[in-house]
This record gives structure tokens, C-alpha cells and sequence, in this order.
């Protein structure tokens, strides 16, 4: 008899198990005198059934606004690239959730997908781990279910612009005198390609440059790393950190060449990987079938996007469970 019910009860728990979803609740950090609203997304653990939720081409099989299932759980930030948005990696923010992670994406105000009026220019990149620090303050303090979350595990997950970001807010100094010219004028659209600005003289770095020390692990996927070329620049960057590169690039200021030179100069050994035929939009979550297709959705020849995610996403999350 014995027996029968355990085996029952583990039949119960995979139903259980599998009527479970991703609780996903769109979230704002208040703006002020600290800085505009940041509008975000959370992912979280969630025992309530899913159901398919449309949000523009994307349909998503989440549970909206359901309650954080847990106690003590730790937080990773999520911040997208150049003109990316909040669901630009929605399905690595589902399989950590899935995971038992809570997990805050964020569109970086005025310059992310809907609003790019303040993308451009050395400002957008100083403004950015500020962004960081003002939505970890928000999930550990006004947030109404901040007591679900461990305030001592806090990791960071960032793509393109988004992996400077976090090496910032990581202790970093960025050299932005190694920018191309055109990337500090604030009316450039993105910062493109060519020969680094050696003739002119180093740029002085802002005061306001934020550090967030209570990110204790962090995973980048092709960092914008042209302005991380020397040791000075990540020699406060000692927190475990792994660093993920596209073997064709493709991304401003995050060739091959430049994330392979971050990585050597870094003070601690990282955990670095090349992903074969991979193009620095790979990166971003797979895309709806749509017509015609958009640049971000086109990868090299023979690669295969969702298989790869598959295995990025469970190699992130066997990160962070490690390290937080």
C-alpha cells in the first residue's frame, strides 16, 4: 500500500509540476529625482497554470500577474543592447524563472525598441548602470513582494550594450576615449564600426558612473568591449563572471577581437565561450516567423538558433545556481 502511494503521489507531483508556469508582471521604477520611470518585466516562479499571452509578434505561455512562489529567492537584472527592449530575452528570463529565479528585464528609459530619443552619445552609456542600481534598490525595498527576494544573491545577465553595462556596474572604468568619433556625438545612430580614435586624448570619466556591488555573479553575451581593452579599465571586476562570444560578430564595439581582448585582460580567470557560426544578434531570443524578416531575426547559414538557445539557457542557469 506503501508503495502505491508514494508512486501516486509522485504521479501528482509531474501534473502539479507541469501545470506550472512563468508568472510574468510588468513592473515600473518610479521615476524622479534619481532618474525617469523605467518600465520592466518580471519573470518569476509561479503555481498557477499558464496561458498564451500576445504581446506584439510574441506569444507567450506565462501566468500574468502571478504571485512570486517561494521564499528567499535569488534576483538577476536583465539589460538589453543597443535599441533592444525587455523582451529581447524572454525565454533565458523564463528558464531561470523556471529555475526558481526571480528575474527583472528593463527597457532603459529613451533609449531602448519604443524610445530611442536619448539613445546616442557617451550620456546613454553612463545613464545605463545607473538604471541597474535604481531597479535593484526598487526590488529590494518598494517593491510589494520584496521580502521573497535574498537581497545577498543578486546576479546580472546583459547582451551587446547591455554586457557593458553590467561590466560597469561590476566595478569597471571604461576608457571612452577608445570609442570610434562618431559614438560619443549624440545624434550617431549606434556606434559603428571602424578605426579606434587613437589620435585623440583619453576621455575623462564621468563622476556619476555607478558601481552596484551587491551583483555577486554576472553573464555577458558579446559585450560592446572596445572601451575594456587594458587591465585598468576591469581591474575592480572580480565577481564570477562568464562571458559569452559570437565567432562572426557583427556588433558596434563587440568584434570577436575586441571581447577575446576584454577577456585577456581581465584580473580573474573567466569562463569564456565561443559559440561556432554564431552572429552577435544570435544571442537574442528566438523570433516569431515574421514577413519580412528583420535583421536581428537573420543568423549565419546553418545555425540553428533555438537549438543553440536551448543549450545557452541551460548553461546560464547552471551558472547562477553555482554562483548564487
Amino acid at each position: 500500500m506503501t508503495r502505491i502511494w508514494l508512486a501516486f503521489t509522485f504521479v501528482v507531483g509531474l501534473l502539479t509540476s507541469a501545470a506550472q508556469a512563468t508568472g510574468l508582471t510588468f513592473l515600473q521604477v518610479p521615476g524622479g529625482k534619481n532618474g525617469p520611470a523605467i518600465d520592466a518585466a518580471m519573470w518569476s516562479p509561479c503555481s498557477r497554470a499558464p496561458e498564451d499571452v500576445r504581446i506584439r509578434a510574441f506569444t507567450l505561455s506565462v501566468s500574468p500577474d502571478c504571485p512570486i512562489a517561494g521564499d528567499n529567492l535569488p534576483l538577476v537584472i536583465i539589460s538589453h543592447g543597443y535599441g533592444g527592449w525587455y523582451l529581447g530575452h524572454h525565454d533565458t528570463a523564463e528558464a531561470l524563472a523556471d529555475a526558481g529565479f526571480v528575474v527583472v528585464a528593463i527597457n532603459h528609459p529613451h533609449a531602448n525598441l519604443t524610445d530611442m530619443s536619448r539613445a546616442n552619445g557617451l550620456a546613454a552609456l553612463v545613464a545605463r548602470p545607473h538604471d541597474i542600481k535604481r531597479t535593484v534598490d526598487f526590488m529590494l525595498t518598494d517593491f510589494a513582494q520584496s521580502a521573497r527576494i535574498d537581497p545577498e544573491r543578486i546576479g546580472f545577465f546583459g547582451f551587446s550594450q547591455g554586457g557593458y553595462t553590467g561590466l560597469v556596474a561590476a566595478g569597471a572604468e571604461p576608457d571612452f576615449g577608445s570609442l570610434p568619433p562618431r559614438c560619443a556625438d549624440p545624434k550617431a545612430i549606434g556606434c559603428p564600426q571602424g578605426k579606434k580614435a587613437h589620435s585623440r586624448k583619453k576621455a575623462p570619466l564621468p563622476r556619476t558612473l555607478t558601481h552596484e556591488p551587491r551583483i555577486k555573479a554576472m553573464v555577458v553575451a558579446d559585450p560592446l568591449s572596445v572601451v575594456f581593452q587594458t587591465p585598468e579599465t576591469l581591474k575592480d571586476v572580480t565577481i564570477p563572471l562568464q562571458i559569452w562570444g559570437s565567432e562572426l560578430g557583427g556588433g558596434n564595439g563587440a568584434a570577436p577581437e575586441e571581447v577575446a581582448g576584454l577577456v585577456d585582460v581581465l584580473p580573474e580567470k573567466t569562463d569564456f565561450r565561443i559559440v561556432p557560426n554564431s552572429v552577435h544578434m544570435s544571442f537574442l531570443t528566438v523570433c516569431p516567423k515574421l514577413d519580412p524578416v528583420p535583421e536581428v531575426c537573420i543568423d549565419a547559414p546553418g545555425f540553428d538558433r533555438a537549438a543553440f538557445h536551448e543549450r545557452f539557457n541551460s548553461q546560464v542557469v547552471a551558472f547562477f545556481r553555482q554562483n548564487l
